[in-house]
C-alpha cells in the first residue's frame, strides 16, 4: 500500500492539531471548507493571495497544502479529512493550479488518503477522482502521470472499489489502450508509468477484467510475457507476474496459456532458472528457451516475486492438461536446482509443493481438476489449522536460519580479523 510521507517541508514545522490553527492557514482551510464549485473557490483563494505582498504571496499556499500533506501521513488525520469532503473537492481542484508545488502536494495528499480504505467512497463517488487520473495517464506530457498510477493502484488494491473503478476505466481508456501504454517504454518522457504493473495485477481480481485479458481475439495477455524479466523495475515485473497468476485463476484457460498461442511456460520459469549445468537428457526435456542457460544466468532477486511465479505455477497445476504439460516440458529438474539456492524458507515449502505435485501420482477419477474440488467443511477446517501450523513452524525455522547465518558471519568475521593480525605479527608469509 503505498503513503508518502513528507519530507521536504520545514523542518520547524511540526504536524499538530495546533499548527493547523495559524491565521492564514486556517483561513486558507476555511475558505477551500466552504467552497463547493472548483471556480469560487479558487477566485476566493486568489483574492485572498493578493492581499498578501512579496514573497509570501506565492509561499502561503504552498505552505498551507503542505499543513494538509502532513495531517494526511498519518490515520487520525486521514480519518478527519474524511468528514470534510468539500475540502478534498476543493482541494482536488487545485490539481490544476499553476504552482507546481502546489500541485505536487495534493497529488501526495490523495496519495495518501488513497492508502485508507474508508475514504475510497469519498474520493471515488464525491470528489471522483478517477477520470481526472485516467486522462493524465492518456496525456504523454503530464507531470504527474507516476501519482496518478499510484492512487489509481491504491484504489484498486480493494475489490470493492475496484469494481468500481473498473467501469470507468473501460469507458475512458479500456484495458487495451492501458496495457499499450504499459508495454510502451518512454510513452511518457516526464514518467515512468511503472505503477500500471501494479494497476493491472489490482484489476484482475476481478473475473470481468481477466475475461478481457484473456480474449484471445484481442492478444493483450501476450504482450504481458515479456516483462516477467523487465530488469529496470521490479514494479513492472512483480504487477505483470500478479497479473499472470491472477488470470490462472480461470482454469478454463489453462490449456489455452499452455499451448503454443500463449506459451506462458518459459516467462514463468525464466526467473526461476539459475545458471547450474544439466545433464543432457534434462535440458533436452526443457523448453528451447531454457536449454543450455550461460554461467552468468541470475535468477529472479525479489523474493515476492519468486513466490508469485511459484503460485502461478501451482494454479496451472490444479488441472490434469496442467501437470501433463509440466511434466512433459521437464520442469522438475528446474524446480530441483532452484530448491538447492532458495534461502526463504517460506519460498522453499512453496517450491516443494510444486514439486511434489509433479513426481506425485494423478487424482482419482473425477478430482483430476482440483479448482473445482468440493471440500467438506470439516476437512477444511483440517486444513487450514494444519497450514497455521505450518506457517508457524517455517518462521521458526526461518529464526534458526537467520541466527545460523548470524553465527556465521561473526565466525568469518573473527577468522578475517585473526589472519589479519597474524599477517601484521609476521606470523604469515
Amino acid at each position: 500500500m503505498l503513503s508518502h510521507q513528507n519530507s521536504v517541508c520545514d523542518p520547524c514545522l511540526t504536524w499538530s492539531w495546533g499548527s493547523l490553527q495559524s491565521t492564514w492557514g486556517n483561513i486558507y482551510l476555511k475558505c477551500l471548507e466552504a467552497q463547493k464549485n472548483k471556480n469560487t473557490c479558487l477566485q476566493e483563494v486568489q483574492q485572498r493571495n493578493e492581499k498578501l505582498t512579496g514573497p509570501i504571496a506565492t509561499e502561503r499556499p504552498g505552505h498551507t497544502t503542505e499543513y494538509i500533506l502532513g495531517l494526511s501521513g498519518n490515520r487520525d488525520g486521514c480519518r478527519f479529512l474524511r468528514t470534510k469532503p468539500d475540502l478534498l473537492v476543493a482541494l482536488f481542484a487545485l490539481t490544476s493550479d499553476p504552482s507546481m508545488t502546489i500541485v505536487k502536494n495534493c497529488y501526495h495528499v490523495f496519495i495518501n488518503l488513497s492508502a485508507d480504505e474508508t475514504l475510497h467512497k469519498v474520493l471515488v463517488e464525491v470528489v471522483k477522482v478517477v477520470p481526472v487520473l485516467l486522462k493524465n495517464l492518456l496525456d504523454p506530457e503530464c507531470c504527474f502521470s507516476d501519482q496518478s498510477c499510484k492512487i489509481l493502484s491504491n484504489l484498486t488494491r480493494h475489490v470493492k472499489t475496484c469494481k468500481t473503478v473498473f467501469p470507468v476505466l473501460q469507458e475512458e481508456v479500456g484495458l487495451t489502450k492501458l496495457v499499450e501504454i504499459f508495454c510502451t517504454e518512454g510513452f511518457n518522457k516526464k514518467a515512468n508509468l511503472h505503477y500500471l504493473g501494479p494497476l493491472l495485477s489490482n484489476l484482475t481480481q476481478l473475473p470481468e477484467a481477466r475475461t478481457y485479458i484473456l480474449d484471445k481475439d484481442r492478444c493483450v495477455f501476450q504482450r504481458l510475457l515479456p516483462f516477467t524479466q523487465y530488469r529496470s523495475s521490479a514494479l513492472r515485473r512483480g504487477g505483470v507476474v500478479g497479473t499472470l497468476r491472477n488470470c490462472c485463476f480461470d482454469h478454463g484457460c489453462h490449456v489455452w496459456l499452455l499451448s503454443e498461442a500463449v506459451d506462458i511456460l518459459p516467462f514463468l520459469l525464466l526467473p526461476l532458472a539459475g545458471p547450474e549445468e544439466l545433464s543432457e537428457e534434462d535440458n533436452e526435456g526443457l523448453p528451447v528457451d531454457l536449454q543450455y542457460l550461460p554461467e552468468d544466468k541470475k535468477r529472479e532477486e525479489d523474493a515476492g516475486i519468486r513466490k508469485m511465479l511459484l503460485e502461478t505455477l501451482l494454479l496451472l497445476t490444479a488441472t490434469k492438461d496442467g501437470r501433463l504439460t509440466l511434466r512433459e516440458k521437464n520442469v522438475y529438474p528446474i524446480m530441483r536446482e532452484y530448491h538447492k539456492w532458495e534461502k526463504d524458507v517460506h519460498i522453499a515449502a512453496t517450491i516443494e509443493k510444486v514439486i511434489q505435485v509433479l513426481i506425485g501420482d494423478e487424482p482419482e477419477t473425477g478430482m483430476e481438476n482440483l479448482m473445482e474440488l468440493e471440500i467438506p467443511e470439516d476437512v477444511e477446517e483440517k486444513l487450514k489449522e494444519a497450514e497455521v501450523k505450518e506457517q508457524q513452524e517455517l518462521e521458526e525455522e526461518q529464526k534458526r536460519q537467520e541466527e545460523r547465518e548470524k553465527e556465521d558471519e561473526e565466525n568469518k568475521r573473527s577468522n578475517d580479523a585473526e589472519t589479519d593480525r597474524e599477517q601484521e605479527s609476521g606470523l604469515i608469509p
